[in-house]
């Protein structure tokens, strides 16, 4: 009898050590579980998770709050995890961060918002994301053709911005003004700017406040598919007719699909989730495995228009 407990008690430890998602245990914080694009990305970082043996993901929501992030890589150090995946909440708090697992030697990997220390990065941390100048340069380009093809020879815009601290909202706002500052483009005046942080109900009620304050653009452009879509919901709540006013975003989001084939909205870009959440996860397992990967992994923009948004409708 002692025998045979003596034999289930080695075949238990030796199950133990072979349990392989253990071995693979990556912590994963995110800006705010709120954001629709990051749900998205969450979920394309689960999927493609499922595909590589051992790999179990530990999700932790910053709320929008760099301290808590901060805390919550502090905690995955602490707990021993084998990779951290980082959603930063602000491009500029990421250098305390990359310290924390440097000293612990834990493989990082940035997605979505590109760390502003990420030239200094060391070896075993890298960045996966897209370059938000594209973005902002594919719905500027498109915001002055369609104002073209309306027949527009002067024209107003406002810009919907992001968080302040956020390297997209400024890279987006930056590429838009550069191509408004083109020959080609020139006709349009940008007339104000302001934040809405990201927010569909935030942009309602600035785009609410333009308005009731004489503000009547021929065109908003949004930092991203969230902002548009208050943007317009206000336009619409305001009587103004749709399509009398360019509406664009970024993120080819479900909802801005939607609006699009509604004719609510004129334009997106889509930014990849599955493409980010798979080079995220590719990434962090080839670094947990000892391998090299390049310190800046892109996944290109796509403009999405009224004639191709079908194309990318849900499957």
């Amino acid at each position: 009898m002692g025998s045979h407990i003596r034999s289930l008690a080695i075949a238990a430890l030796l199950a133990g050590a072979a349990l392989p998602a253990a071995a693979q245990e990556v912590g994963v914080a995110v800006s705010n579980f709120d954001d629709n694009f990051l749900t998205l990305l969450r979920q394309a970082m689960s999927d493609n998770a499922a595909e590589h043996s051992g790999m179990s993901l530990q999700f932790e929501d910053a709320q929008r709050d760099v301290g808590r992030q901060l805390s919550q890589i502090e905690n995955f150090v602490a707990t021993g995890v084998k990779g951290i995946i980082i959603a930063p909440v602000d491009s500029d708090s990421t250098v305390p961060m990359t310290v924390a697992a440097q000293n612990a030697g834990i493989p990082v990997v940035y997605v979505n918002n590109r760390p502003v220390n990420l030239d200094q990065l060391p070896d075993n941390q890298v960045f996966v994301g897209s370059d938000e100048t594209e973005a902002g340069t594919l719905e500027a380009k498109e915001v002055c053709r369609l104002l073209k093809e309306a027949g527009k020879t002067e024209a107003t815009a406002v810009i919907l911005l992001g968080d302040l601290s956020n390297q997209a909202t400024r890279l987006r706002t930056q590429a838009v003004k550069d191509v408004f500052a083109t020959t080609d483009c020139s006709f349009i005046k940008i007339t104000d700017e302001q934040t809405a942080t990201w927010q569909r109900t935030q942009a309602a009620d600035l785009m609410t406040n333009w308005l009731t304050a004489g503000v009547k653009p021929d065109a908003v452009i949004a930092n991203n598919d969230e902002m548009a879509i208050g943007a317009y919901q206000a336009l619409k709540a305001a009587g103004v007719p749709m399509d009398s006013i360019i509406v664009a975003g970024v993120d080819a989001t479900p909802d801005a699909l939607q609006a699009i084939a509604a004719g609510d909205m004129d334009v997106t870009v889509l930014q990849s989730a599955p493409g980010q959440g798979k080079g995220a996860i590719d990434a962090i397992g080839s670094l947990i495995s000892g391998e090299k990967v390049e310190r800046e992994n892109y996944v290109p923009f796509e403009l999405v228009t009224k004639d191709n948004y079908k194309n990318y409708l849900p499957k």
